[in-house]
């Protein structure tokens, strides 16, 4: 037994199945008038049972998610202040492509994975669905590609803008100093420690920075509207709300990053108390919350903001520089207040998506996809993955490293660069994910599901292949952008877009790529090479 694991956490987390001992074995959930239960035996009555195989239940872990709960760590997940600015810098008609892609986009996007999450809501989510659909390979992978996505957001994105606001309106910290590197592995780690406490506790922390994002994107919005009032609405007068196929190209990648995320709470299934009925609500509750709080902040960012002085790394601190001056001499505490709770909300932004994603990455390696069993260790007392935790600390740090030597330290470039990266991993993870969803309302019609998609399996499939247009559209968009804009004859400056080289960019993006696949494929073939079945031994010993 692993110090603070369970037996056989160092090899794999459960027993070998008769006949097949290289794999691991799945539970059969029994499903009969909408009760749940877990057993290794087969149904007793198959035509009232419904049997469908996934991974064995994780011990130690304890419900401690209700309804309010999973919304907040939703809110806490998908709202993304880092991106704000991003899309604001579209002008106008970022506005109406967020109500465009709201409509288009997120509404089947909630739909497909509320009906999915309240059906099959087994710890892990994602890897469970994907692994029931396509088999473990295609789920490592998948899960490989959604869990890394956070702490290559968290060492770059997040502790790039974090840090960029302390310094701004906090404490002088100075680009690539020593103090700069304390802040963000001070940040980076406070991140991975609120993902190690049990859920039962961690669940308020990302309660409070769901609750601080949003306090502080109303605090805006209302001061950008009274700003407006007094010194009229400028910055709406001269943004250009007429969308084009530059514009919708370049905001496509950013508005499909920031709204997707809502199937996160998932990956702790095991762990709510009824999520059946809890998730399906939380989903469009989250979903609601999420639109407003693009739309309005945005809205209030460019009525404010002369056209072109938005920025993507310090797009709302600015234009809350700007309009806070409606407060006097109380604008600069006002401000060193606002940008302590936008670094509060992303740094319990980070640890939200570290809570789900480390979950399922834990269940990848325990269920024989991720190296070794060990890393799928869940904490007897905690409750949480903390070898996964400590993973994703590491991975972060060392991405922070690399992001701070890329363009010699040009904060800008650096935070596109690496959400560029971010977003190319998290929608190249619902390649796969997507069609899962699919396969699984197919394949699996007999599985009870307390919430439908509106026109049954016509609407849900309708709904998916529209989501996944837009997936495989943003994918593209944002591995090989200004590909799209060339091949319609749009102009692109790519240095003046993203501050370096396309063969710098494609160097780093594509080579992230590379390397994941590679650690993917070596993660999961490396079980499969240590363990050979008892018939494959005796085969390989000499006769007599």
């Amino acid at each position: 037994m692993v110090p603070g694991g369970y037996p056989g956490a160092d090899r794999d987390t459960r027993a070998p199945l008769p006949m097949r001992p290289e794999r691991m074995p799945h539970d059969v959930i029994r499903r009969e008038t909408g009760a749940t239960d877990r057993t290794a035996r087969p149904p007793l009555r198959p035509r009232r049972i419904t049997a469908v195989s996934v991974p064995a239940p994780v011990p130690h872990l304890k419900r401690s998610l209700r309804r309010f709960d999973i919304m907040a760590m939703g809110v806490a997940a998908v709202i993304s202040f880092d991106v704000i600015g991003q899309i604001a810098a579209g002008g106008g008609q970022a506005i109406v492509w967020i109500a465009v892609l709201a409509v288009a986009f997120l509404l089947p996007y909630a739909l497909i994975f509320a009906e999915t999450g309240a059906a099959f809501p087994q710890e892990g989510g994602p890897y469970v669905w994907v692994e029931v659909a396509f088999g473990r390979l295609p789920a490592a992978l998948t899960t490989l590609f959604y869990w890394v996505t956070n702490p290559v957001w968290l060492g770059g994105s997040l502790v790039f803008i974090a840090a960029e606001a302390w310094n701004d309106f906090v404490f002088r910290l100075g680009s690539g100093s020593f103090a700069d590197y304390v802040f963000k592995l001070v940040f980076i780690w406070a991140a991975i420690l609120t993902a190690v406490v049990s859920l039962r506790r961690g669940k308020w922390i990302t309660t409070g920075g769901a609750a601080a994002k949003v306090l502080a994107l109303a605090f805006f919005t209302v001061t950008a509207v009274a700003y407006g009032i007094e010194h009229g609405f400028r910055g709406l007068e001269q943004a250009a709300f007429s969308p084009t196929a530059a514009g919708f190209l370049a905001l496509v990648p950013v508005l499909l990053f920031a709204y997707v995320g809502f199937e996160a709470p998932n990956a702790a299934g095991d762990e709510m108390h009824d999520p059946q009925h809890d998730v399906p609500v939380a989903i469009g509750r989250t979903g609601t919350i999420a639109a407003c709080c693009y739309l309005l902040p945005v809205a209030a960012i460019l009525s404010a903001a002369p056209p072109g002085r938005v920025t993507g790394i310090g797009g709302f601190m600015d234009a809350a520089e700007l309009v806070f001056g409606i407060y006097g001499s109380w604008s600069g505490p006002l401000l060193t207040c606002v940008a302590v709770l936008f670094a509060v909300a992303l740094l319990t932004q980070g640890s939200a998506w570290m809570i789900v994603a480390d979950r399922m990455q834990a269940m990848a390696a325990a269920d024989g996809g991720f190296f070794t069993g060990a890393l799928g260790a869940f904490h007897p007392r905690l409750g949480t993955p903390v070898r996964m935790n400590l993973v994703s600390g590491v991975t972060a740090t060392a991405f922070m490293v690399a992001a701070m030597n890329l363009a010699h330290g040009n904060a800008a470039a650096v935070f596109g660069v690496v959400l560029s990266v971010a977003i190319t991993t998290l929608l190249l993870s619902y390649l796969a994910l997507i069609p899962a969803l699919l396969a699984l309302r197919l394949h699996h019609r007999e599985v009870p599901r307390p919430y439908e998609v509106p026109f049954g399996t016509r609407g849900f499939t309708v709904a998916t292949l529209l989501v996944y247009a837009w997936i495989l559209l943003g994918s593209w968009a944002t591995l090989f952008p200004g590909t799209l804009e060339a091949a319609v004859g749009i102009p692109y400056r790519f240095r003046t877009t993203w501050g370096v080289s396309r063969l710098t960019f494609e160097t780093f993006t594509l080579g992230t790529v590379g390397l994941l696949l590679a650690v993917g494929l070596a993660g999961y073939l490396t079980p499969r090479m240590r363990t050979q079945s008892p018939d494959d031994q005796g085969q390989a010993r000499p006769a007599g």
